[in-house]
């Protein structure tokens, strides 16, 4: 397979949460870039440790599911009955061609409904089972179940203010660094159990991003707009052994509005 040109981010560790600088910045990947195969890494790939020369190549891809069939709009969190809409099925199916080629050692998804769906075509088309790895799921949140849309949602009542108090935990969710060592705990047994493969775990779009400001050491409190994390997006994470050397982020199913988030 082609080597891909997207978006490489330094891996160089630092105050991994709290107060380190965030990475250069990098240029975006072009819509429908190839993603990483095993054996296949940038030679000057930043490391976060020494690996021996004969450790083994494993890529761990972390995929944001696809489009959600919400009409009220409402920010469902872990909510059950909130599937794929026709886009989702379709953005689903276009990263399981992406991937087909790929040597796919295992598919891991959410408990929740929408990731479940989203790893089916992925599972099938490698005739694997789809298993559950709760450490996946989306972020709690008490704003669950509401509207919060700017100028016509719950932010607009006093009654929810208080619980915007701390944006660097934050307040009115589940902890940031809870949130990156569950994510982390998912990926490293996903990693040992397909050492020398590849590998697809299906979360959502805070924890995936959560998770790869940790490994970039950049503090975790951020802006949710600015996040790189589309609908049906990878962030791929390559191994040699234990050392992660690579991150790529590729958009195999298209790009989607990065500030739909709370997904």
């Amino acid at each position: 397979m082609s080597k891909p040109d997207p978006e490489r981010v330094s891996t160089t560790p630092d105050d991994r949460g709290t107060t380190s600088s965030p990475a250069a910045p990098v240029t975006p990947p072009e819509t429908g870039a190839d993603l990483p195969a095993s054996g296949q890494v940038a030679p000057n790939a930043p490391s976060t440790g020494s690996a021996g020369s004969e450790a083994v190549e494993t890529i761990v891809h972390v995929l944001r599911h696809g489009e959600v069939h919400n009409p009220r709009g409402i920010l469902y969190g872990r909510l059950p009955g909130f599937g794929l809409s026709v886009t989702g099925r379709a953005q689903a199916g276009a990263v399981a061609r992406s991937l087909a080629d790929h040597d796919i050692a295992l598919v891991i998804a959410s408990p929740l409904q929408r990731a479940q769906e989203t790893a089916e075509p992925i599972a099938g088309e490698h005739g694997l089972i789809v298993r559950t790895d709760e450490n996946l799921i989306e972020a709690g949140n008490t704003f669950e179940g509401l509207r919060v849309s700017v100028g016509d949602g719950a932010l607009r009542k006093p009654r929810h203010w208080w619980k915007l108090r701390d944006p660097f935990t934050p307040s009115w969710g589940e902890p940031y660094l809870q949130i990156a060592h569950r994510m982390l705990a998912a990926v490293n047994k996903a990693r040992v159990e397909s050492a020398g493969r590849e590998v697809v775990l299906v979360s959502h779009q805070l924890p995936v991003w959560t998770l790869r400001r940790f490994l970039q050491g950049q503090r975790l409190w951020h802006d949710p707009r600015a996040r790189q994390c589309g609908l049906a997006s990878l962030t791929s994470l390559v191994y040699r052994g234990d050392t992660l050397v690579d991150i790529v982020y590729s958009e195999p199913a298209g790009g989607s509005d990065p500030t739909v988030h709370g997904a």
